[in-house]
């Protein structure tokens, strides 16, 4: 029996102090932040635990794409799974900027303005789809010349690297991705902006391939040769399923932190808990899990600046 205690407001609080608080405060959503703290410095310091990292796009299109970044940067994860708008809002903020809308905006009129709204982020024509075209077509070219069939991860890695001279590529998630030779894998490629731009340059080059199988072949090598997985999984979709799916082929993940706005009661795979995975093997009986219920834009940089204030970087070289 511990006892509830009560959160103690101190000058300068790091924020892993804080989430200790939450860790004792006995207050629901806090404790399982606090909680999932602990799970993640745990899979940091395994040293033959391989981490996924998957997310849905949506969060790209805010700040939250500068929590992804450092993440990937830093090396706190071995692959990542995540939709093609990953890819697309990535890319398009290198050139271009979003803006700062409302959920409250008349969408019928900002589709007169040609401006696209994502929740409260809103975006004009000009900076998303035009300015992909513009700078997609040209590169895709050169890739085609050197390889005409690559992965999801290898084309992520080709454009990070034709990227690189840009003002603000260090700002994005493609290039730390390619610089650290960190897999982005796509199973929906098509699904976007920037699958859209392959599908162009495909109807006048037939004998380009985006070769999913090649996706599946490095993911198997992964959980086939790894003694221990985690997850950091954020929101739902194909990218959490594709994560929790692979891992069951070697008796699901040995850690899994959750985020999550989705609800159980439909049956949906976005709302499944990490208990229901335990029933596909998708998580094993015994493993470290907390799913946190609530925004990603507020609770995972809580939890990542929690974590860089207790380990700055990872631990150890990559071992998948």
């Amino acid at each position: 029996m511990l006892p509830v205690k009560d959160l103690e407001a101190k000058k300068h609080m790091q924020i892993s102090e804080l989430l200790k608080q939450f860790s004792v405060c006995g207050g629901f959503t806090a404790k399982k932040l606090a909680d999932g703290l602990e799970i993640m410095k745990k899979m940091l310091s395994e040293k033959d635990c391989t981490i996924f990292l998957s997310f849905p796009a949506c969060i790209v299109a805010t700040g939250i794409r500068g929590v992804l970044k450092e993440i990937i940067r830093r090396k706190f994860v071995d692959v990542v799974i995540t939709t093609c708008g990953t890819l697309d809002h990535d890319l398009a903020r290198i050139w271009k900027d979003y803006y700062h809308g409302s959920f409250a905006l008349d969408d019928v009129k900002l589709a007169e303005q040609d401006i696209h709204r994502i929740g409260n982020v809103i975006v004009p024509k000009e900076n998303y789809g035009e300015i992909l075209e513009k700078k997609l077509q040209p590169m895709l070219k050169e890739i085609y010349e050197e390889n005409k069939n690559l992965a999801t991860y290898e084309l992520v890695w080709e454009i990070g690297k034709r990227i690189a001279k840009e003002e603000n590529a260090k700002e994005s998630i493609i290039y730390w991705a390619w610089k650290n030779k960190i897999p982005i894998i796509i199973p929906g490629i098509t699904d976007g902006a920037v699958g859209a731009q392959l599908w162009i340059f495909w109807e006048s080059k037939r004998d380009f391939v985006i070769n999913i199988m090649k996706d599946e072949h490095l993911l198997s090598d992964m959980i086939f040769t790894s003694k221990k997985t985690g997850a950091l999984i954020i929101g739902g979709g194909i990218s959490k399923h594709h994560t929790i799916w692979w891992n069951q082929f070697k008796g699901g993940l040995d850690y899994a932190v959750y985020i999550t706005t989705a609800v159980e009661w439909d049956g949906s795979l976005s709302g499944a808990p990490p208990r229901e995975a335990i029933s596909w093997k998708k998580l094993k009986v015994e493993a470290k899990y907390v799913q946190i219920e609530g925004d990603a834009t507020i609770l995972l940089p809580l939890l990542f600046y929690a974590l860089i204030d207790e380990i700055p970087e990872r631990l150890r070289e990559k071992t998948s």
